[in-house]
């Protein structure tokens, strides 16, 4: 059974959650957004698209340039941290409705949380 105590102490963990997420991915972002301005101090010509290098399409090739210090690693980085917050609440949601045993939000959770990995993993 559910107490009023176990739900507001899930709502500020969740809360915690967010937040840290939240200015994680802000900071990791303004880190890549200072590098990237030193690297670059005349402004691009922003008439002709260029997307991301194919290396930053992939997690492990974010991470490999974030390491290694380079603006856009970092700021792909930030973003990646920014998707996956809300996935790191649902997430918690999860084991947080199990530790109540309150199996009606279980099953919720887990569908909401299938619904978010199925549309971050569907190729396209």
């Amino acid at each position: 059974m559910r107490t009023t105590q176990t739900d507001e102490h899930m709502d500020e963990l969740i809360g915690l959650l967010l937040r840290v997420g939240v200015i994680l991915a802000a900071c990791i972002v303004l880190v890549g957004g200072v590098v990237y301005l030193a690297g670059h101090p005349y402004p691009s010509d922003y008439r002709v698209f260029r997307g991301e290098p194919e290396r930053l399409r992939v997690v492990s090739g974010i991470f490999s340039d974030a390491l290694a210090f380079h603006a856009q690693g970092l700021i792909q980085l930030g973003l990646l941290v920014l998707i996956l917050t809300p996935i790191a609440r649902v997430t918690f949601s999860v084991f947080a409705f199990l530790y109540q045993r309150d199996w009606m939000y279980v099953l919720f959770t887990l569908i909401v949380l299938a619904l978010l990995l199925s549309s971050l993993l569907r190729p396209g």
